[in-house]
């Protein structure tokens, strides 16, 4: 059996020569591959509470899910009985942690069997069929399985070929996730809005099926471009791979100890596309006029913001830079929590400021995904790049899942919180969320300088074993 090793350098003889706005044509190609997978992942995600809590859980609807009787007992023999609503706010917990977890195992499958490629192409494949299947309401777990399995395979193997674009210290690869990152909130702005208009005026099982649609998209745009990205070298088989050194080994243990802090912050982001929805449909004016917003919109602005807060916060970092003032990765993750936090906290002051009505103006929710969304381009992107770059290159997948694996923690976590939702005043509910989130942000900064300096001397011992060996 053959199989394929992934290379850290475009391929010479295939990618194009001349880069693409500073940066290789292959960034593009991934850029566009992955705006139509979370077209299709954010869009469904976007309905899936709304979906559950007011069609899917009640009765006419829940009595045809193959499998939910035995699924739901699994459920509550965990948390205990679980109101409809505080059901469905748990079921999509689980669904983020395990579409978050499944990345481990198809990073490692991509790094050590069959591929990247292929697991682009398999994962893509298997999302497509799990869209499919969430058009009807019997097949609703066999669609969350596909979904896991399909996120796991595809994700994974996707988001590590942008950092082999670049060599590691390359200081475009920090902006190359960051471009990225941005261009992703592409598509998840689009996403909610076609969805979610979809599904309002034709059900939800019509905006579902949109969602296979743009995988098809998602993967064709990707086979159309693998000249341009980085080569896959094969090796006989039987063939082993050189072992990790202890110093690389050191850089795995440390980067998976960063895990569990960044989980602090993927708290209170996940509960924006789970409990979030039920509190703008309880909480918030959504009457414009004579018309009433879908509530999935909100989530579009979450990802419209980006689009606005890249250019000047890339700005200012330059500024930064050139000043000698950029803060190192650990400081921008530590900021981006912080900075999450504090819009969390206005969320939760919403409460206070209402119409004669008692409903938030729609005006708060606005200010709270521009400030978020700029605490999110400061975190998000900026780990991602802080795990590329210390990764060993065999196990670069593996490692960059650590970012999906802190997901899947603060997912997890997030829809057990959600059950509070119900019993709590809104204020009380999200001051929590912030609460968490500022913890991990300080711990950052209080663990950064000792990992910092670790994480350099596990690289410069790796360089120089590799140089002693070649000499």
């Amino acid at each position: 059996m053959t199989t394929i090793a992934p290379s850290h350098a475009p391929d010479a003889a295939a990618a194009p020569a001349r880069d693409l706005f500073g940066h290789p044509r292959g960034l593009m190609v991934l850029a566009a591959s992955e705006f139509w997978e979370r077209f299709s992942f954010n869009g469904m995600q976007a309905l899936l509470t709304l979906y559950m809590v007011s069609q899917l859980l009640l009765p006419g609807h829940v009595e045809k899910v193959v499998g939910f009787a035995p699924f739901r007992a699994l459920i509550e023999g965990v948390t205990g009985p679980l109101s409809t609503q505080a059901l469905g706010v748990q079921i999509f917990g689980v669904y983020v942690f395990l579409t978050s977890l499944t990345p481990i195992v198809g990073g490692w499958l991509g790094d050590q069997v069959f591929g990247r490629r292929f697991g682009v192409t398999l994962g893509a494949l298997l999302m497509t069929a799990g869209h499919l299947c969430m058009a009807f309401d019997q097949s609703f777990l066999l669609a969350l399985l596909l979904l896991t399995l399909g996120t796991g395979s595809f994700g994974a193997n996707l988001t590590p070929q942008v950092g082999d674009l670049y060599a590691r210290d390359d200081r475009r690869r920090a902006v190359a996730f960051q471009v990225y990152s941005a261009a992703l909130s592409g598509a998840s702005f689009l996403a909610p809005v076609v969805m979610g208009g979809t599904a309002q005026g034709w059900g939800y099982h019509a905006g579902f099926a949109i969602a296979a649609v743009g995988m098809v998209i998602g993967l064709v745009a990707y086979l159309a471009g693998l000249r341009a990205l980085p080569s896959q070298a094969r090796r006989p088989a039987g063939e082993t791979r050189p072992r990790l050194s202890r110093a690389q080994w050191q850089s795995v243990l440390l980067l998976v100890a960063l895990t569990p802090l960044a989980a602090t912050f993927w708290v209170s982001q996940s509960q924006i596309w789970n409990t979030y929805n039920l509190w703008v449909r309880d909480h918030l004016q959504l009457h414009v006029g004579g018309f009433v917003v879908p509530i999935p919109w909100l989530q579009a602005l979450d990802s419209l913001s980006p689009f606005i807060s890249l250019p000047p916060m890339l700005w200012w970092w330059a500024r930064q830079a050139r000043r000698g003032r950029e803060p190192d990765e650990f400081g921008k993750v530590a900021t981006g929590c912080f900075i999450f936090a504090a819009a969390t906290l206005w969320l939760g002051a919403g409460q206070f400021v209402t119409d004669a009505g008692g409903k938030t103006p729609l005006i708060w929710a606005v200010v709270f995904h521009f400030v978020s969304n700029l605490g999110w381009l400061y975190f998000a992107p900026t780990f991602k790049s802080l795990l590329s770059r210390n990764a060993p290159a065999s196990v670069t997948g593996v490692v960059l899942a650590l970012s999906a694996v802190a997901v899947s923690i603060g997912g997890l976590v997030s829809g057990r919180i959600g059950g509070l939702y119900e019993t709590l005043e809104p204020w009380l509910f999200w001051t929590i969320h912030a609460a968490i989130t500022i913890a991990g942000g300080a711990l950052f900064l209080l663990v950064g300088a000792t990992f910092r300096e670790r994480l350099r001397q596990a690289a410069d011992e790796h360089d120089a074993a590799v140089a002693g060996r070649g000499s």
